[in-house]
């Protein structure tokens, strides 16, 4: 891949007006090969018409409209075939709330361009823990979704659940997009898992994760139990080689 190959940072919404305006332009002032697209789920407080305003200020913005609340992982599903039909080399996922620094994007597209698959953004990488501002509950259950997924599915990274990560263009071609099933935080081991056992080279870089500091997370009970049980079935595909 070549320095002037296009980067698309997919950054799914739902109610993120606030953070928004906050995370699009320091993302485009990581350099002119870096595009933003954002996947909004008919947002309530207005995001889709910020998105809009946003897209309209600058050529390396756009917006791809949903019509509901659909899930995490459709929506990345969603913003990946759109870049794909676009002829973009490199694909980003990052969250809208800036928990997830955009000067880590020239750090993570310097590992692609050296022929890396896929890039890991890690919190827990070498023994260290590099998260700020998150409540206890919370970083325990992190730590042990990452550990549960690392035990059940054999995935050879330490943060098996981050969503700080990009795919080089072939990568996203060849897991088979549409078998994808898993759509809360389970989809990020289920993308990394199916990328490992597609042969590709998957390598972990460490980032500093700040808790938001406007709006709502988005985890639940729900999201985390869909993981809990997800994985199960993820090993199980993968025994029988159906992933």
């Amino acid at each position: 891949m070549t320095d002037s190959g296009r980067v698309l940072v997919v950054i799914p919404t739902y109610n993120e007006r606030d953070n928004l305006p906050r995370i699009v332009p320091c993302v485009l002032e990581q350099g002119n090969a870096f595009h933003v697209l954002v996947v909004d789920d008919n947002s309530p407080d207005g995001t889709g018409e910020v998105a809009d305003a946003l897209a309209a200020d600058s050529e390396r913005v756009a917006v791809l409209h949903r019509p509901g609340k659909q899930g995490l992982g459709a929506a990345y599903v969603a913003g990946f075939k759109w870049g794909l039909n676009r002829d973009f080399e490199v694909f980003v996922e990052m969250d809208a709330d800036l928990s997830h620094p955009p000067a880590m994007l020239p750090v993570i597209l310097g590992e692609i361009r050296r022929d890396v698959d896929v890039v890991v953004g890690s919190r827990y990488l070498d023994g260290r823990i590099t998260v700020v501002n998150w409540p206890m509950r919370r970083l325990m259950i992190s730590l042990f979704g990452s550990w549960y997924a690392r035990v059940i599915t054999r995935l050879p990274v330490r943060d098996a659940t981050g969503g700080f990560n990009a795919f080089r263009r072939h990568v996203l071609e060849r897991v088979r997009l549409d078998r994808i099933q898993s759509n809360g935080y389970s989809f990020q081991i289920e993308l990394k898992l199916r990328a490992w056992r597609g042969g590709f080279e998957l390598r972990e870089v460490p980032f500093v994760f700040t808790e938001r500091d406007s709006g709502e997370s988005k985890m639940s009970k729900s999201i985390i139990w869909e993981a809990v049980w997800r994985v199960w079935k993820l090993r199980i595909l993968d025994l029988l080689g159906r992933l």
